[in-house]
């Protein structure tokens, strides 16, 4: 809202105005309105989720310090859709298709999860919302962004976006000086030297129907990756700060993909596919950081409030639906590693312990519990210690992701 406020400003050269249509500018204020909305309202939701009695009910797993967090409020992932939202539609141009992409995926995932914590909180069943609804919900979800970026003339990417002699010069380029238009059916494959992955040439051998056909493989693929990232980081949220901390890392590095495939600069430089418009989702990415940080200064150990299925579905919606956007979905298994190992895990254990029972009568287990990090808490190791060494594993593989930009 601002940012229309200040670009009307801008226009009538009113003193200072001209800043704020900086995306440094505006991404700094967000982050840190983000970070006072998540730590100063936070603590009023946390003593009204008190005072309503809305808290965790633990299972017997038999873990040191399980019994400690009996009662701790839940669904303080409405702290971390709050601090999101608010400083989005504060400073963000809300226009912006990615924008609005980001805001859908935002406020659709946290309905999801807080049907899901309602259920198991009020409604006093554990099983919370049926894996049916949830797969509905987050197939639908694949469906809008699939469908909008097939339909809007909004989304598009642009190759070999201006001519190397003018790159010390241009601040701004005229839409002239592109040499190539697409709408977005190419992506970016990892540490390879043409590292484009163009879905029209998967299905080339379909002939004329080759483009309806690779618009249904992106949506497909769209629809698994929600699906996958939203169910693996509600699966790593077990520990106190493990899923808050390891989401931030990975909004950094998101931030900084949006950031050099927005700027035509260094897309250039890198030889990088050029997004147009896409530089607002930095905006975006300072509040998610800003949420998952400021909600972070209340859930790190020992945690004064649960993130819950509101939380944890929300920020593995918008991690996927981000990713999707700059065009990195491929490199989601090493920037969300952590997700992927904590999901693997346990797909491991199940179906190990499903095949071992069949074949000698009695179940075996790989791991001494499943997701991953439950394994090291019966190794022995605090909890604290376990949550930092994901946070190290998390910051690794945002760094390799990174300099795939580079090392192909």
């Amino acid at each position: 809202m601002f940012y229309y406020l200040f670009e009307y400003l801008d226009k009538i050269d009113f003193t200072g105005a001209g800043l704020f249509q900086y995306l440094s500018f505006r991404a700094a204020l967000t982050a840190i309105t983000s970070l006072i909305v998540s730590m100063i309202f936070g603590k009023k939701i946390i003593r009204y989720l008190q005072k309503k009695q809305i808290g965790e009910v633990v299972r017997d797993l038999g873990l040191e310090g399980q019994y400690e967090k009996r009662g701790t409020p839940t669904m303080g992932g409405i702290i971390i859709i709050a601090a999101i939202l608010i400083p989005v539609l504060l400073f963000a141009n809300l226009g912006n298709i990615y924008i609005i992409l980001m805001i859908i995926t935002t406020v659709w995932m946290g309905i999801i999860g807080f049907i899901d914590d309602f259920i198991k909180t009020f409604k006093k069943n554990k099983a919370g919302l049926s894996g049916k609804y949830k797969i509905f919900g987050q197939v639908t979800l694949g469906l809008i962004v699939g469908l909008t970026f097939y339909f809007s003339d909004d989304i598009q990417i642009r190759e070999h976006p201006v001519a190397p002699e003018l790159c010390d010069t241009v601040v701004e380029v005229k839409q002239d000086y592109f040499s190539q238009t697409d709408k977005p059916l190419k992506t970016t494959i990892p540490f390879v030297k043409n590292n484009e992955l163009d879905y029209k040439k998967m299905v080339s051998f379909t002939g004329e129907n080759s483009e309806a056909i690779a618009w249904i493989v992106f949506v497909v693929l769209v629809i698994i990756i929600i699906t996958a990232v939203s169910n693996g980081a509600n699966m790593t949220d077990g520990l106190d700060g493990l899923a808050t901390g390891t989401s931030s890392i990975i909004g950094a590095a998101l931030a900084i993909f949006a950031y050099v495939s927005g700027n035509l600069i260094f897309a250039d430089y890198l030889n990088i596919m050029y997004i147009p418009n896409i530089g607002e989702l930095v905006v975006f990415a300072a509040a998610f950081m800003g949420a998952t940080i400021g909600f972070l200064w209340y859930n790190s150990y020992p945690a004064q409030v649960f993130m819950g299925d509101t939380g944890s579905l929300t920020i593995g919606g918008i991690i996927a639906v981000f990713a999707i956007i700059v065009r990195k979905e491929l490199l989601i298994p090493i920037l969300a590693g952590i997700f992927l190992i904590e999901n693997l895990s346990v797909m491991l254990q199940v179906g190990w312990f499903k095949y071992t029972r069949k074949k000698f009568g009695e179940g075996r287990r790989i791991f001494l519990m499943a997701p991953l990090h439950h394994h090291f808490q019966k190794k022995g190791y605090p909890e604290s210690k376990i949550v930092s060494r994901f946070w190290i594993v998390g910051i690794l593989l945002a760094i390799i992701t990174i300099i795939t930009l580079k090392i192909r």
